[in-house]
């Protein structure tokens, strides 16, 4: 599913404009972004949870060269889908 597939979901399953979907949409996910930006934890009952994980420095091997590399540290976003989510998709 694409983004204007889940608009239209949306649109249909609340009763909204297309337009007025994809605006909720876009609010949504800049506030879930803004959150996780600002270090915080979205926890959506039933849904999951998106956090922010930090990957520490590591050695790599370029696979193409076999030369040991260095990958730096990174932040990296996570999402643990909640019970309810869990159990739909069993």
């Amino acid at each position: 599913m694409n983004k204007t597939e889940l608009v239209e979901k949306i649109a249909a399953g609340a009763g909204l404009s297309k337009v007025d979907a994809k605006k909720a949409l876009d609010a949504t996910v800049a506030a879930i972004k803004d959150a996780l930006i600002a270090g915080d934890k979205i926890a959506l009952v039933g849904f999951g949870t998106f956090a922010v994980s930090e990957r520490p420095a590591r050695e790599g091997i370029n696979p193409r060269s076999k030369e040991k590399i260095q990958i730096a540290a990174k932040k990296i976003a996570k999402f643990k889908a909640g019970a309810e989510l869990a159990d739909a998709l069993k």
